[in-house]
């Protein structure tokens, strides 16, 4: 199950990277802007590497410094990599880690965009996944993260690697969502609330515990009290509400816990329906994402209010030296 949610992610951010989502709307920069990015962090930057996908600005407690190695897990279009940047200097170097190719190609793009046209020279971008980091042990001074560690299925896998590649003293500062209690049970089963950040998303407590459980020290997973229902603003953009995806070679993974059709029963493809493998081998037609995940997502909203069972949260821990 853990890899359809990897693909189902994949997908859906993948698709994200090639809408042309970002600052230059209204609704994306007030995402960024609620969340704790200032409009002259915003205006620094290429308006395509903000996609109204945060839930914090990890840049505000990270404190960076000339010549330090910084690392962001789930860098999409490179903005927290592009703002990091001019922190750690040219002797410095800021590295983005996404596993979406649509992604790391978009955040080298805006990256050869830099300020006055001028390409940011002190950053790198890999496509990898947060549980395999092709770094070398003990190599980066500060690890970031925003609104990505949630999507992980295996978190303390994640944690065991920032732990690795940080020096002794480095330090770990995400902005992350996490849950104040537990969802209900239609929320929590839901792919189209796993995917928008929601359903894969572990209890405060539970993120203090893994962080300690990796080796971690001076954990702090703090709420900020930021207004979840922001994303709202985006309209169908943010990091709440996916856009629609294309599914590689046509297909798209879905499976729910009996390992059948999450959709309607089988359908000739059109009218808005989509070929369907499972992990089976059985198949069947769907809803376009664009008519399901979104529909389902967007009525869990009207339904629910997020900020009831979910928070912003500010994660920060030292790896002891």
């Amino acid at each position: 199950m853990s890899d359809t949610i990897r693909e189902q992610v994949r997908n859906q951010y993948g698709a994200v990277a090639t809408r042309g989502l970002s600052s230059e709307s209204d609704g994306v920069r007030a995402v960024a802007e609620a969340f704790g990015y200032s409009a002259d962090e915003l205006a620094s930057i290429p308006a395509e590497a903000n996609m109204g996908l945060s839930c914090g600005n990890p840049l505000a407690t990270a404190r960076l410094r000339e010549g330090e190695v910084v690392v962001d897990l789930g860098c999409g279009g490179g903005l927290d990599v592009l703002l990091a940047a001019p922190k750690v200097g040219p002797s410095g170097k800021a590295i983005g880690i996404d596993m979406t190719q649509q992604m790391i190609d978009l955040a080298r793009r805006n990256a050869a965009n830099g300020p006055d046209g001028k390409p940011v020279e002190n950053v790198e971008f890999h496509l990898a996944t947060i549980d395999n980091l092709p770094l070398e042990d003990a190599s980066v001074d500060c690890v970031i993260s925003n609104c990505v560690i949630n999507l992980a299925p295996d978190k303390p896998a994640v944690l065991r690697e920032v732990f690795r590649v940080l020096k002794p003293g480095g330090r770990l500062a995400v902005s992350d969502i996490a849950l104040k209690k537990p969802l209900p049970e239609e929320l929590a089963d839901s792919i189209a609330a796993y995917v928008g950040c929601i359903a894969g998303a572990i209890a405060i407590e539970t993120y203090s515990s893994a962080l300690a459980e990796a080796g971690f020290d001076a954990v702090e997973v703090v709420d900020t009290g930021a207004d979840l229902n922001a994303y709202a603003q985006a309209e169908n953009a943010a990091c709440c509400n996916p856009a629609p995806a294309a599914p590689e070679e046509g297909l798209l993974p879905i499976a729910d816990d009996a390992g059948g059709c999450c959709g309607p029963a089988p359908a000739a493809e059109g009218d808005g329906l989509l070929p369907v493998v499972h992990a089976d081998g059985a198949s069947c037609s769907v809803p376009t994402p664009s008519e399901d995940v979104h529909a389902q997502l967007a009525d869990l909203i009207r339904r629910f209010d997020i900020n009831d069972f979910a928070a912003s949260v500010k994660v920060f821990a030292v790896k002891a030296g």
